[in-house]
Order: C-alpha cells, then sequence, then structure tokens
C-alpha cells in the first residue's frame, strides 16, 4: 500500500446546483485544460461526503492517491479526521469554501490537479485491491465509502447510493457547443481531395491537425511550408493504433518535426482514451471536420468514400480548438521524438487507386451546427437526433457492432414508429462477413414486424474503393458526420469529433451523396428507354407489396 495524498474538494453554492470538476488536470508545468474534468454532480450536503477516491496513481509507488471530499461552504477542515481501519489522516485547520486541495505530499498533487493545494498531517494507506473510508468528526463517523479493485490511473465516483464508477483521471467533459446561421463547405471523398489541403495551404496564423493515423506526404509538404513561414503549426495523432505505426507514417513525422512541427502522439500510462481517433483540423478561423484519415485511402482520394466539411462558424471552430488543447495539453499526449525511440514500424503501401471527380464541393446555408465529441457527450446527442427523428434515417457506415449497437437500437425504434430507414455498410472483405450477416438480421427483423427498413451492403461500381464514412441524414435536412463509428469503444472510450449540419441545402447535398452510393450499379449504366421501363415496373411493385429490399454484395475487395 502507498501513503495518501488526500484532496478534498469544498463546494459551495445554493442546493442542487451543478457541483465543480474535482480539477482541470494538467502535467506538471502545463496549463490546465480548457474544461472542467472528473466533475462530481452533487447537491449542497449538510455536512462531508465522500466523492471519489484515487486510489492507483500511475506513478512509481502509488505516489499522488487522493480521496474527494464535498462539503458545505464554511467547512471547518481541522474538526474531521480521515481514516482506513487502522491508519488515518488529520485535516489542516483552515476554514474553507469552494475548491482545495488538502494532501499529505502536496508536490505529487501539484501534478496532478490545479486545485489550490493545502498541507496535512499524517499518513493513509488506499490499498489497490479494495478498502473502506471513514471521515469522522470526534467520535462520530460522518461518511463512509468502500471500493473493490482500483484499476490504475482511474479515479472512482460514487453515486447517492455509494456505487462506484471508474473513469480516467483527466477525462474531459466538453460541452455541446452550438452555431446558429452561416455557410458550410460540404464535400465527398474520393470526389474532392483538394479541398482539405486548400484549407492547409491558405493558414496565415495557426494549424491544430488532430488524426488518428497520419501518412499523407502531400498534407505534410503543406503544413512544413506553414511552418517555414511562421505558421503555429501542431499534430495530434494516437500513438498506439491498431495496426500499429506504419514506416511511411514514422518518415512523414521525421519530416514534420525537422522542418519545425510540434508533432505529438496520445498513449503511453497517462492515456485517457483507449485511441485518438478524431480526425480534423483548425486552420485559423476556419475547421475542416472528416470522417477520413490524413493519409492517400483517405483525404489522398485514393481509395475510401468519405464525407468532410469546412466551417467557419466562431463558436464551433473554437470549440474544435478548445478540444485540441484540452488533449494535447494533457500528459498522455508525448512527443514525436520521444515515442519514436527504440520503436519498429509496420511495413506498408500507399493506397494508389484513381476515381472520378462526380461531386463537386457545394457551398451551403445551415440553419444549426453544433459539435460533439465522445467519449463526453456525442453518445446522447446521437441518440437524441434518431429519436427525434419523424421521416427517415439513411446511415452510411463502414461496419455497425452487432444488432444490439446503441445507435442501430435507436434507428430500429425509429422504424418501428413509421420512419423510412436505409443502412449502406462496406462491402470491403474485412469486414463482408459480419456487414451480411447484420444486413440479414435487419431482412429477418423488417419481414417479421413489417417496417420501411432497407440495408443492403455497398456496390462501389468504380467510384471508390470501400466505405469508409460515418455519416447520418436525419429527415432530410439533419447532417451528422464525422470520426464516431457505430460501435461501442467509439462511444464510451475514444476521442471522437462529429458534427451535426442542420437545413434544407446541407441535407439535401450529403442526402444526394448517399442516394447515389444507394442506387443499383446495373440500373444508373442502363439506356434511357430500358431505365424508363424498369422504372415503371418498380412504381407497380411499389404499388403492389411496400416491403423492404436489400442488395447483394458485389463490391471490390480491398
Amino acid at each position: 500500500m502507498a501513503w495518501l495524498a488526500v484532496v478534498c474538494l469544498l463546494v459551495a453554492g445554493a442546493a442542487g446546483s451543478a457541483v465543480p470538476a474535482v480539477g482541470s488536470l494538467a502535467g506538471a508545468g502545463q496549463p490546465p485544460v480548457t474544461e472542467p474534468t472528473d466533475a462530481i454532480q452533487s447537491s449542497q450536503p449538510s455536512l462531508p461526503e465522500i466523492a471519489a477516491v484515487y486510489p492507483n496513481p500511475v506513478a512509481d509507488g502509488d505516489r499522488g492517491e487522493f480521496v474527494v471530499l464535498d462539503a458545505p461552504n464554511g467547512t471547518a477542515l481541522g474538526e474531521y479526521r480521515l481514516e482506513d481501519d487502522d491508519t488515518g489522516l488529520s485535516l489542516p485547520n483552515r476554514t474553507v469554501g469552494g475548491r482545495v486541495a488538502v494532501t499529505a505530499a502536496p508536490s505529487a498533487v501539484r501534478n496532478l490537479t490545479d486545485l489550490p493545494v493545502l498541507d496535512a498531517n499524517g499518513s493513509i494507506a488506499l490499498a489497490n485491491g479494495g478498502d473502506r473510508i471513514h471521515l469522522s468528526r470526534g467520535n462520530e463517523t460522518v461518511a463512509t465509502a468502500r471500493y473493490r479493485d482500483a484499476p490504475e490511473g482511474k479515479i472512482g465516483r460514487f453515486d447517492d447510493r455509494g456505487a462506484i464508477t471508474w473513469d480516467p483521471l483527466g477525462e474531459t467533459e466538453r460541452p455541446v457547443v452550438t452555431a446558429t446561421g452561416g455557410e458550410v463547405e460540404a464535400f465527398t471523398l474520393p470526389d474532392a481531395p483538394a479541398l482539405p489541403v486548400e484549407t492547409i495551404r491558405d493558414a496565415d496564423s495557426r494549424i491544430l491537425l488532430a488524426g488518428y493515423t497520419f501518412s499523407s506526404e502531400r498534407v505534410a509538404r503543406e503544413l512544413e511550408r506553414a511552418a517555414d513561414r511562421g505558421v503555429e503549426v501542431r499534430v495530434l495523432l494516437d500513438g498506439q493504433p491498431v495496426d500499429g505505426v506504419s514506416d511511411r507514417q514514422a518518415r512523414v513525422l521525421d519530416s514534420l518535426v525537422d522542418a519545425g512541427v510540434t508533432v505529438e502522439l496520445l498513449g503511453g500510462p497517462h492515456g485517457r482514451y483507449a485511441f485518438h481517433h478524431a480526425k480534423y483540423a483548425v486552420v485559423d478561423d476556419r475547421a475542416v471536420v472528416l470522417t477520413e484519415n490524413w493519409k492517400p485511402a483517405g483525404t489522398g482520394g485514393r481509395a475510401s468514400r468519405g464525407w468532410g466539411v469546412v466551417v467557419s462558424q466562431p463558436e464551433i471552430v473554437r470549440g474544435l480548438a478548445d478540444t485540441f488543447r484540452a488533449d494535447a495539453e494533457w500528459r498522455a499526449a508525448r512527443p514525436w521524438s520521444q515515442v519514436r525511440r527504440g520503436r519498429s514500424f509496420e511495413p506498408s503501401d500507399a493506397a494508389n487507386g484513381s476515381y472520378p471527380s462526380r461531386r463537386t464541393p457545394e457551398t451551403v446555408p445551415v440553419d444549426r451546427t453544433r459539435l460533439f465529441v465522445a467519449p463526453d457527450n456525442a453518445g446522447e446527442a446521437v441518440t437524441a437526433a434518431l429519436d427525434d427523428a419523424d421521416e427517415s434515417i439513411d446511415v452510411i457506415q463502414m461496419s455497425i457492432d452487432g444488432p444490439d449497437q446503441r445507435f442501430l437500437r435507436a434507428t430500429l425504434r425509429a422504424a418501428r414508429r413509421g420512419v423510412d430507414v436505409r443502412v449502406l455498410l462496406s462491402s470491403a472483405w474485412y469486414v463482408e462477413e459480419e456487414n451480411r450477416r447484420l444486413v440479414d438480421h435487419l431482412r429477418e427483423v423488417a419481414d417479421r414486424e413489417d417496417l420501411s427498413l432497407s440495408a443492403k451492403l455497398a456496390d462501389p461500381r468504380g467510384e471508390f474503393e470501400k466505405i469508409h464514412a460515418k455519416g447520418v441524414v436525419v429527415d432530410g435536412d439533419q447532417v451528422l458526420l464525422g470520426s464516431l463509428n457505430w460501435n461501442g469503444e467509439s462511444i464510451r472510450e475514444n476521442r471522437e469529433v462529429v458534427l451535426s449540419l442542420e437545413g434544407d441545402a446541407v441535407g439535401t447535398y450529403y442526402r444526394d451523396a448517399f442516394e447515389a452510393d444507394w442506387s443499383d450499379g446495373s440500373a444508373r449504366s442502363l439506356p434511357v428507354g430500358i431505365s424508363a421501363g424498369v422504372v415503371g415496373c418498380l412504381l407497380l411493385a411499389v404499388l403492389v407489396a411496400r416491403r423492404i429490399e436489400f442488395g447483394e454484395n458485389v463490391g471490390v475487395e480491398g
């Protein structure tokens, strides 16, 4: 067991108001994270309560343990003592209000929180395998908390019933950001690979590029040129992608660093997310948000069907910049030079496909734009958008994590209340089998319940190699696009970014894009006269039986 560093969070305010976070957590010498972290919701207590524990720090010897107390304003700390069954710690003789940290090891705790830190006397040990903690005043025990099996680097928060939830220390609680009006530039890939590059090329003051992987030499050259002319250029990537860091990415990142670009990767013992999977770039007063990775197959237009948008609403751009800083200034962000030391890289070949540009970018008005991020708020926000659908839902995804996936359940709820639903999945070889099983399942559900539900695997027809988009069009006038895959890990454990774009024009652009990918290739290639006959037959079929139709997978491997 390690010696305890005790942090006391004291909350003032009206009864029932939201309590501020345990602390905006940052590494030593770093500015605090923009958003509060480890927020604990509580009504004003009449006596101090044990709100959270941090028993298993990453640091050697578990240095930096703490306990979070929730107390009314004007509490005299010196009257209280914190104990386990064997030892205890006396709190400092201070009357306090608001937030304050009390610890027997202030230097360790200051590296974990930006709260004011007060020194305390005594010691107590918190067992990683479980412990029971008491807060007492004189001979009276005023609060008790118990936990089991503390995960490393996570804080355990107690609810009103004493149940505990473990979250990564420093996990942000970003709000949903909203902007009204304005215009956006909508585009799809592989049709318009020049647009992300052109957006970066125009930078005058800053480029904050966030991604999962980065191996695009074309984008890298623009970043290097920007750095050379004095632009602040920062790149933030995932340090442990599923397939490893490729040798191509290593060469590109080496070149960026040599050109003066700040390159950092997230991960390691202080990582608070399973993956940094977000895909966006803040460029001066604009931002580009993508479903695609910064590599030839994605933004290079060499393989993937993707969706993207360039936005300029100040609130959204600022929200993305704040998200970038919250992640880049956390202790898990390590310089590329440190990450690459002694590391081997995976061999890779860049995608080199060539595809037609059938859909050009369009500047379209929007009524409202909202920024969602995971795991903070995107799960609830996307589910709410699906639950609010009245007429139609069109989904394009690489794959969906089974019939019980949260967003798919919401989509099926919509179908059951009469909403027309279409689901288009990738036919790429690595997801073909599981996607076909899901299509079969949806067919069975639709047939059994007589739902207006359609699903199929994509037929690229030479217009792209594989679907990598993560997009939804709701009621024809709300578009959801970004990095969020329809699986549980993305919602709960990854850093993801999603934009909600509302308006008839923006909805029409992406719904037309969806329609083009949904349509059968054979029908599109028929002569006009034959097509008219086919359309007549289809209309007759609809009149006879308005049922669900499922496409077959005739896609190419990739």
